[in-house]
């Protein structure tokens, strides 16, 4: 039975690599609106609380490795998480935000007029990049390739990945298997926790979407 289908369940003879996927807190640019990739705010004093409720939800939780995206935002909310734990957060650089480009910082209205064309092909083709950015479909091919190694490297355990939107969304269509309609239409909250259990033998298994702390 391993990796196949059963009456709508997934089954697997092997253990899971689980994946707690948990989305920064607030910064200034969430606040704003405003595309965020590859620049670097810091969380804000709400975004701060965020991560500390996150953590919060997180405390009876077993995490045997904490993995962060290298951008502050994601490194402060993994610290939050490790408070007490004693584990090294470990940065990976495939957990990044897609690359915003020229629109880095903008917000959709001030893109939109900017590259109007663009813009829409965009917001409707994932292999479409922003101005010396990156596409969609580029995130989906290292964030699969980072699924992967990380099934391999930590088989059995439960990792914490703690990155942005669209690398969350992508491993979740993976975990899915579903198209890239997911991307744009699921909702993940600042500071959600979502968890997923990938196999080894290429099995996915959702287990929660968009958990949040009320503040």
């Amino acid at each position: 039975m391993s990796g196949a289908q059963r009456g709508g369940w997934t089954v697997s003879a092997h253990e899971p690599t689980r994946l707690i996927l948990l989305r920064h807190g607030q910064t200034p640019a969430s606040v704003g609106r405003l595309y965020s990739g590859r620049g670097n705010p810091s969380l804000t004093d709400l975004g701060r609380e965020q991560a500390a409720q996150a953590a919060q939800l997180l405390r009876e939780t077993r995490i045997d490795a904490i993995l962060s995206s290298p951008l502050d935002r994601a490194r402060q909310t993994a610290e939050a998480v490790n408070a007490g734990r004693g584990l090294t957060v470990e940065i990976e650089d495939d957990l990044i935000e897609t690359d915003f480009g020229a629109w880095e910082g903008l917000s959709f209205s001030e893109a939109r007029a900017r590259d109007p064309e663009l813009h829409g092909r965009w917001l409707g083709d994932t292999s479409v990049a922003a101005p010396g950015g990156e596409s969609f479909d580029h995130v989906h091919a290292r964030v699969a390739a980072l699924l992967d190694r990380i099934t391999v490297e930590h088989r059995g355990r439960t990792v914490a990945l703690v990155s942005h939107v669209t690398p969350i969304k992508t491993a979740l269509r993976i975990a899915l298997d579903v198209g890239p309609q997911l991307l744009y239409r699921l909702h993940l909250d600042l500071a959600s926790i979502s968890i997923a259990d990938f196999y080894p033998d290429g099995g996915a298994s959702v287990r929660q979407v968009n958990r949040t702390a009320a503040i």
